[in-house]
């Protein structure tokens, strides 16, 4: 017999929530085929059967919170004979072990609030455990968390960052100046209301664009690029070769700002707060912020400093592609140094966005449109690309940001820089 623990799913996750067997008990299942299917706070992954042979356990339902290093399945290879496989009682004996319907968020909020979620009357449908059970079981312990006032009491709490897993320690009395927590409103009373569990990627989105907007002293430097030359050169491709297709103007921007970089590492960077460093990377991977039918995802470019137009246009296509039908991998979604979100092809005259900690600076661009401007004296109707940089106070001055976008507007207004890189 095997034991099948789920294995590392990439960068800073260490659970998952499973969403579906694709066997069941009983089953006959070769290596590779299709064992299950998780979501992580990153993306949606199927996990392939590592052996050949008969299913004879499966731990866990849909829905069911996994974490990494936990026993998921139990096979028979017919190979595995030595006692370390033996399935192990505690796992399988169900009068010994509690397992508890929870949603990862109601997971978590036990595990912040120092609580034994087994312990825990769950009044959810079918007897789930609800957030409000878990605040509701604090009442009667010493968790820092007080329903009363919906307030963190006087006792510190420790939490950890979603992507590093460093721990960061609160002191309420300390405490953020004039931040108070309230309970909201009792919505129900007023008529019909819809409640959705955050989970998954938008449980990620909140965790990360919270930690961003407190951590970080956010400046924006906008400007307007002139990319009427550049956008020529695009549709001139195109009409050389379909494959050209794919080069959009983010390509353009990711290697631009990829090689730009190297001049500024400042936004190439990351703060320590624990040891009070500065982290300079000295590569350059470029993430894209994607919208997805399950949220916002940001694939990763990586070493965009040294490929082609052509070859970042045909990773984005990629990666997007990915994304949207759900097979992108943690791997691809981690690892970014500087952020690019284009929110151009929706519509805005443009956009101040989060960074995407713990990365100092992310680059936002506006809808490209035809505009009158200014040349050589004269009002003419030019192609202008809207940008906004928004950067780490903590780690770069406006003047840098200045120049920062100062060259980018050079390079992208200059195709003749493009040429050679495509």
């Amino acid at each position: 017999m095997f034991e099948f623990k789920l294995p590392d799913l990439g960068e800073g996750i260490h659970e998952g929530e499973l969403l579906k067997w694709y066997v069941k008990e009983g089953d006959s299942i070769n290596e590779d085929d299709p064992l299950c299917e998780m979501e992580t706070d990153k993306a949606t992954v199927m996990i392939p059967s590592p052996r050949t042979g008969t299913v004879l356990k499966l731990n866990g339902k849909p829905g069911d919170t996994i974490l990494v290093n936990q026993v998921m399945a139990v096979f028979d290879d017919n190979l595995s004979t030595k006692a370390e496989t033996i399935i192990d009682t505690r796992t399988l004996d169900h009068k010994t072990t509690k397992r508890v319907a929870a949603a990862p968020a109601t997971r978590r909020l036990a595990r912040e609030m120092k609580i034994d979620i087994t312990t825990v009357t769950g009044t959810g449908s079918a007897g789930k455990v609800t957030p409000d059970d878990v605040r509701l079981a604090g009442e009667k312990t010493n968790s820092p968390y007080n329903k009363t006032d919906n307030k963190i009491d006087s006792k510190d709490v420790t939490i950890s960052d979603p992507d590093t897993q460093v721990p960061i320690k609160i002191d309420a009395n300390a405490g953020i100046p004039f931040l108070e927590i309230s309970a909201l409103p009792d919505y129900a009373s007023a008529g019909p209301v819809e409640k959705i569990p955050m989970r998954s990627l938008r449980k990620k989105v909140a965790i990360k664009t919270t930690t961003s907007m407190i951590l970080v002293p956010h400046v924006a430097h906008m400007d307007e690029c002139d990319v009427t030359e550049l956008e020529t050169l695009r549709k001139t491709l195109i009409l050389k070769n379909k494959e050209a297709q794919k080069i959009t103007l983010l390509s353009f921007v990711v290697k631009a700002i990829a090689s730009l970089l190297k001049q500024y590492p400042e936004f190439n960077a990351s703060v320590d707060p624990h040891k009070m460093e500065i982290i300079h990377k000295k590569y350059y991977h470029i993430g894209f912020a994607a919208d997805t039918p399950k949220g916002l995802i940001v694939p990763v470019i990586e070493h965009g400093d040294q490929k082609s137009v052509s070859k970042i246009a045909e990773e984005i296509a990629s990666l997007a592609g990915k994304g949207q039908d759900g097979t992108i991998t943690a791997k691809e979604l981690s690892g970014s140094t500087f952020t690019i979100t284009n929110v151009g092809a929706i519509g805005g005259t443009g956009v101040i966005p989060i960074i995407n900690y713990p990365e100092c600076a992310i680059l936002g661009m506006g809808r490209v449109i035809p505009k009158p401007v200014v040349k050589d004296d004269e009002i003419v109707i030019r192609t202008i690309l809207p940008v906004t940089l928004c950067f780490d106070h903590r780690v770069a001055d406006g003047v840098r940001a200045a120049y920062l976008i100062r060259d980018l507007k050079q390079m992208l207004e200059n195709p003749m820089i493009f040429l050679t890189k495509v």
